[in-house]
């Protein structure tokens, strides 16, 4: 029986953000090369995209490729890049028939030339897609992103564009990355680990934390059920005490 009937489609996380890990592991124990990992866990991601779409949840965030990941063995990095490639060209039919906007986030001007163009085509083609927003970190750092606010934000106390007392946490957020987007409510790590993994920091100041062993591969509409039901139970307090969020 599915786990669905116990979602509360009236309390859903209006951002869940997923830190996708396990794909060389499972990988491994398969048998194969890590890239074949990758490759599975290319179909976790259409089953998540859809599912979220189906539910009315209204923010994805994907931590695709961090800035750390370019450290890795160069044939992965190659593997990695030329499947986004395959998957926004495979995908795009699939965004425009649920309505669902490609939006991407980090430093993106160090993505290969042809990656980089084919994500940006997608992003253009699905501009006006209203139901759901997908996010891609792409060669995301969230210290990278936060250095780069200060940066700026220094550059418009300096040019007096912003005065050193009138920045808030407003402010911060309008210089990020994610600025037009809400903050995570819920945040999903699979295969195991708790880190956070210098993924959205700043963002998930107040978000439901969900850690799973399945890897990524593995990770299907039942465990996103799974961990949303999770969150439903939980109470959000931001600071406040119980009382005070339900007053008797």
């Amino acid at each position: 029986m599915s786990l669905l009937q116990h979602v509360n489609t009236d309390n859903l996380p209006k951002h869940i953000a997923i830190i996708m890990d396990g794909n060389g592991r499972w990988a491994k124990k398969q048998g194969m090369l890590r890239t074949f990992g990758h490759e599975r866990g290319t179909k976790s991601v259409k089953t998540t995209v859809e599912t979220c779409a189906r539910l009315g949840i209204q923010n994805l965030t994907l931590y695709a490729f961090s800035t750390e990941n370019w450290n890795r063995p160069k044939i992965e990095v190659e593997t990695l890049m030329k499947l986004l490639v395959k998957s926004l060209k495979t995908e795009l039919k699939t965004l425009q028939s649920n309505n669902i906007r490609l939006n991407a986030v980090g430093c993106l001007d160090l993505l290969p030339k042809g990656t980089r163009s084919e994500l940006l085509e997608v992003m253009d083609k699905t501009k006006n897609n209203n139901h759901m927003t997908l996010t891609l970190a792409l060669s995301y750092g969230s210290r990278e992103e936060l250095i780069q606010v200060v940066k700026n934000i220094s550059d418009k106390v300096k040019n007096s564009i912003i005065s050193i007392e009138a920045i808030d946490e407003s402010i911060i957020n309008q210089h990020l990355y994610t600025h037009d987007l809400p903050d995570v409510d819920l945040l999903i790590r699979t295969s195991g680990e708790h880190r956070i993994s210098n993924f959205l920091l700043w963002q998930i100041a107040y978000a439901e934390l969900f850690f799973t062993d399945v890897l990524w591969p593995d990770f299907t509409d039942e465990h996103l059920y799974e961990a949303i039901i999770n969150y439903q139970k939980r109470e959000r307090r931001f600071g406040k005490t119980s009382e005070q969020i339900n007053p008797s």
